[in-house]
């Protein structure tokens, strides 16, 4: 089939897969890349604007056959778990199979994200079309459409049926799945593909708030709760959550937040000032629910970041007490919580973040403040020698910041735009001795009640 002129297919209803009518009024943003800014499109009945054949996104749905896969549940949980699912089974399709993160959404609309799949097999003709099928059928409801090239349409490109070999004009019945067209009682729509301007904010921005950064105890504890007939363990620290106090207030001693990421010294740090100034060292997730981090480690975000917001909260039960007899030294809290998630979440360089003072830098109004939050700083090199000289096992998170220096360096500047309270920067690539008197110093100075 010949590229000069574009691309084309059509949008399929099949075996239950729902199609979305507003999906012309939706912006799609695939992300051929976590290291840079997502390809824009949209989707309308006919040609908007001149088609770029030299455009980034026509060589990228030029090459081979192209679908796109989306799960469109209504129920949060029942969709979070589906798209899980859904990823890791495609990565059975086969080896010539290149798989992308796809997003569609609403400008300006929060919480209209959705996130799909771009699939792009590169040999045309093959069985992948039948495959998808049956995974979007598995999936249900799920919205499943491919992209083929043709001439039409004045060299634009078209999304469109499973069989990848439909065009423009051609009905039920014609080039279905494993035979290169629908079934007889599909429905074919096309649509054409425009390139879009790049937003003002990165797409993942609309569904961060209460999705995965919360800002409320009720908005964590809902999640878990919606989910606890799916995962025992969630039963368990809800239990716990239930067992603490919702109104946690700080008592007269001073609370400290240590905050960083893996090795750069947070340990050592809160111990030496839990010795000095006689503190309860606490964490979070505290130890009444920490045996529980790895099952949750495996679920979507949208579940994964409950339990550590909800973690957050009971901590803060036990920081309340505490506070009330003896400062407290906190290994981590909520900036830490946020600042994963964030990072996670928005994909491409750091300029990608929610811009300085945006909400989600703003800490809860509903959890209890530490008075100061020191931030260990280290360079890359060092961070990692460190790493390499503890020999343990490194989690996940930590395998991301190092094979991805974007990513730590997400992580690092949205843990510097936290506010209300800001991070206080220890440089921690001096001695353990420096560091404790450097972090000391700054304690005093913040807290009066030490001095």
């Amino acid at each position: 089939m010949r590229l000069s002129s574009g691309c084309t297919a059509e949008l399929t209803r099949s075996l239950g897969i729902s199609l979305r009518k507003e999906w012309s009024k939706r912006i799609f943003a695939v992300e051929v890349d976590r290291g840079s800014d997502p390809l824009y499109f949209t989707l309308s009945p006919t040609s908007r604007t001149p088609w770029d054949e030299a455009s980034a996104l026509h060589q990228l749905l030029a090459r081979g056959q192209t679908y796109s896969l989306f799960i469109s549940a209504e129920n949060r949980i029942q969709a979070a778990k589906a798209h899980s699912r859904l990823r890791d089974r495609l990565t059975s399709l086969p080896e010539r199979c290149r798989v992308m993160d796809l997003m569609s959404f609403c400008p300006d609309q929060p919480g209209s994200l959705r996130r799909g799949f771009l699939i792009q097999d590169s040999r045309s003709g093959g069985d992948t079309g039948t495959l998808l099928t049956a995974l979007a059928s598995e999936a249900r409801p799920a919205d499943l459409c491919s992209y083929t090239c043709s001439g039409e349409a004045g060299g634009r490109a078209w999304p469109g049926g499973p069989g990848g070999q439909g065009g423009p004009g051609q009905g039920p019945g014609q080039g279905g799945p494993g035979q290169g067209g629908p079934g007889q009682d599909e429905e074919v729509l096309t649509h054409c593909i425009s390139v879009a301007e790049k937003p003002e904010f990165h797409p993942s921005l609309l569904n961060l708030k209460n999705s995965v950064v919360f800002y409320t105890y009720g908005d964590a504890y809902s999640v878990l709760q919606e989910c606890k007939d799916l995962i025992p363990e969630a039963n368990e620290v809800l239990q716990e959550a239930d067992h603490c106090s919702r109104t946690s207030r700080k008592g007269k001693f001073p609370v400290i937040g240590i905050e960083g990421l893996d090795a750069t010294g947070k340990s050592t740090l809160t111990e030496s000032l839990r010795e000095s100034f006689k503190a309860v060292l606490l964490k979070s997730p505290p130890d009444c629910i920490g045996r529980y981090r790895k099952r949750f480690d495996t679920e979507p975000p949208l579940i994964r970041r409950a339990f550590y917001a909800l973690g957050n909260y009971i901590t803060a039960s036990f920081i309340a007490n505490k506070s009330a007899t003896s400062p407290v030294i906190v290994d981590r809290y909520w900036h830490s919580t946020a600042a994963y998630a964030i990072a996670t979440e928005v994909s491409g360089k750091a300029e990608n973040l929610p811009p300085p003072h945006h909400e989600l830098y703003q800490w809860p109004l509903d959890l209890l403040q530490p008075d100061l939050v020191l931030l260990l700083t280290l360079s890359p090199e060092e961070r990692i020698r460190r790493i390499e000289g503890r020999g343990e096992q490194k989690t996940k998170e930590e395998m991301e910041l190092e094979a991805n220096c974007l990513f730590r360096q997400r992580v690092e500047e949205t843990y510097k735009r936290m506010e209300n309270p800001a991070c206080v920067l220890v440089d921690a690539s001096a001695s353990k001795e420096e560091v404790f008197k450097n972090a000391h110093l700054l304690i005093k100075r913040y807290c009066n009640t030490l001095s």
